[in-house]
This record gives C-alpha cells, structure tokens and sequence, in this order.
C-alpha cells in the first residue's frame, strides 16, 4: 500500500500563494489517482482538485477553479497543489488521498470514500 504525506502547508495573507506537497511512501505513485480534499471546523471534507496516475486529466472544485493547479512528478513520487489568489473561505486542513488504478489509467475520484489511503492533512490558514 501506499502512504500520502502532506507537507507545505502554513499560515499566509488574503490574495498570497503556497505550494502544497504530497509525498508517497511504499508503492510507486504513479499507479495511483490522487485526490486533494480540504476540511474546515464545523465542515464537511470536500474534493479541491484530482489528477489520474498519469496526470493527463485533472479536476477543479468549482470554488478554486483558475486559481489553484493540481500536477504530479511521478519520477519524484509526488502531487502537487499550486494554491494562488487565497482567500479566508480556504483556510482548512488540507488532505491527500490516493486511490490505486492499475487497470484504470482514466480514474478520477471526486468522492472522499472512493480514496483507500489518506495523509495526516496540513493546516492552511488564510488572514484577512
């Protein structure tokens, strides 16, 4: 099995930029799709962004679309989410999930119980 884990995350102004990080260790990553989610207090977890193993086809919650970019380096085993444009209503904790798709290389989970294996999560906060 694989294990996600997050790193990147931290506290920035309304309208700055992080990079989020999802490093895996165990299995080679690129047999997975990848999965952002994110949770505020009192929320439920929500899809951000997700990326097929190959990184060929991407999807954007409706919330960040044009402003956060989620890409993958497979020979680095590692998912990447570009954060631009923050606002307050992003601040949570942010999730990697990965879900294995050896026979499906066009799999992309929106859902948070089709991901198998879960990081810690990393705090961002947005001030305003």
């Amino acid at each position: 099995q694989v294990q996600p884990v997050e790193s990147g995350g931290g506290l920035v102004q309304a309208g700055g930029s992080l990079r989020l990080s999802c490093a895996a260790s165990g299995r080679t990553f690129s047999n997975y799709a990848v999965g952002w989610f994110r949770q505020a207090p009192g929320k439920e977890r929500q899809i951000v962004a997700a990326i097929t193993r190959s990184g060929g086809s991407t999807y954007y919650a409706d919330s960040v679309k044009g402003r956060f970019t989620i890409s993958r380096d497979n020979t680095e085993n590692t998912v990447y989410l570009q954060m631009n444009s923050l606002k307050p209503e992003d601040t949570a904790v942010y999730y990697c999930a990965a879900k294995a798709a050896y026979s499906s290389p066009y799999l992309l989970p929106t859902r948070a119980y089709a991901y198998d294996y879960w990081g810690q999560g990393t705090q961002v906060t947005v001030s305003s």
